[in-house]
């Protein structure tokens, strides 16, 4: 079974606990536009800083993303990847980088390869969890048991129309770090935060003592800035798979991803620094 130290997620966010730093969980669609590109962009995205990378699993039928990482899941889908070449790319990463992994991904191909299949291969690469979109809590018995057996976490998905009750369940099936949905609605880049976001922090926290990473529209260092000394991380996924869209080559968009994810850093850190001096 699963511990609080046997994953790389729980250690990382351990230590930036201990520093008084926010994290940065940085999502990327796996094979967009290939899975050599994506090897690259998450050795960029690790060297630069990203504490947590989410690998997406394209699908076809993406129904919580929004319109970016849909164009983005539609590239990858083209250029022949899948869950397994994707579990494969893991085993590739784990050769030079042991930032922590996470697969996010809905449930069907999952479901499709077996859950005992998946979870073995997925923990012989070295994943470290996996967030599947689709997959309420009340529907997880089976796989939130066969995933602790092989030792990676399962996150899910809070929401500001999430009762405490459903609070509850979340907070119970979720270990590695609770996913705060910041509004409702799809993926994507938006200029400001939910101005009741603090508040649907707090009203969280009394149900979870996990880290807690808020998502959705986090696309500015200023929304980075705003989250520090609230959440422990910040989700940002539309954001850089916008560049990855937008780069003229994969050089150039290595180096645009490492570029905004330390930017992300820094204004986490300007965030923390603000709250500290704070009357």
């Amino acid at each position: 079974m699963i511990t609080d130290a046997t994953t790389r997620i729980t250690r990382r966010f351990s230590e930036l606990r201990a520093a008084g730093e926010l994290g940065i969980v940085a999502y990327i669609t796996a094979g967009d536009p290939s899975l050599d590109a994506t090897h690259k962009f998450v050795l960029a995205l690790a060297d630069a800083g990203a504490d947590v990378i989410e690998l997406g699993v394209p699908f076809s039928d993406p129904v919580a993303d929004g319109p970016t990482i849909q164009r983005a899941s539609e590239r990858a889908l083209k250029s022949g990847t899948n869950l397994r070449g994707v579990i494969e790319l893991v085993r590739r990463i784990r050769q030079t980088s042991q930032v922590p992994l996470v697969l996010f991904s809905y449930f069907n191909p999952i479901l499709q390869m077996g859950l005992e299949n998946f979870a073995k291969a997925a923990e012989q690469v070295g994943a470290d969890g996996v967030l599947v979109t689709d997959l309420t809590p009340e529907e997880s018995g089976d796989y939130h048991g066969i995933f602790h057996t092989h030792n990676l976490d399962t996150i899910f998905l809070a929401a500001p129309t999430s009762d405490d009750a459903r609070l509850q369940k979340i907070s119970a099936a979720s270990s590695g770090f609770l996913y705060l949905i910041s509004r409702t609605g799809v993926t994507g880049v938006k200029d400001a935060l939910p101005e009741d976001l603090p508040g649907l922090l707090r009203r969280v926290r009394n149900f979870t003592q996990l880290p807690v990473a808020v998502g959705f529209g986090i696309s500015l260092p200023g929304h980075v800035s705003v989250l520090g000394g609230l959440a422990d991380a910040a989700v940002v996924g539309s954001a850089l798979v916008s560049e990855i869209e937008k780069a003229p080559s994969l050089e150039a968009a290595a180096t645009v991803l490492a570029d905004r994810v330390r930017s992300f850093k820094q204004a986490g850190r300007r965030g923390l620094s603000r709250r500290e001096v704070a009357p």
